[in-house]
């Protein structure tokens, strides 16, 4: 079994399990009751996305700088008790029943699912690997 980072509203992988969406807020002009099967998400999972204030530094940065500042703020974040309660479980999750989690940035390497996949590893994941 295994944990996947993936786009949310691209099409599912072949055994992807539950789809979770780590973002802030519902996709856009989509009905609640299209988000799983046009590909968004199965679960609404907002509580691993970045603060509001977090996410506009990580989409204003344009410099190497200005994402680390992105980086350590959104890391600070999720070393909350709770934060930290949540990626375990999800870690634990992983290692028994196929799910995903993911976001809508088009370039994951500019991404909080990016560094959500690190905090995923080192909390125990299995991750799947494309």
């Amino acid at each position: 079994m295994a944990l996947a980072i993936v786009r949310l509203g691209s099409p599912r992988l072949e055994g992807e399990g539950l789809r979770i969406g780590t973002v802030r807020r519902p996709p856009r002009g989509v009905p609640k009751s299209d988000f799983a099967s046009q590909d968004w998400y199965d679960v609404w999972f907002p509580n691993l996305a970045p603060s509001a204030e977090t996410m506009k530094l990580g989409q204003a940065a344009e410099s190497l700088a200005q994402w680390a500042a992105f980086c350590k703020q959104y890391k600070a974040e999720m070393a909350s008790p709770a934060a930290r309660h949540d990626l375990a479980l999800l870690a634990a999750l992983s290692h028994t029943t196929n799910l995903s989690v993911g976001c809508y940035c088009e370039q994951a390497s500019r991404c909080h699912r990016a560094i959500l996949r690190e905090l995923l590893i080192a909390a125990g994941a299995a991750i799947r690997t494309e």
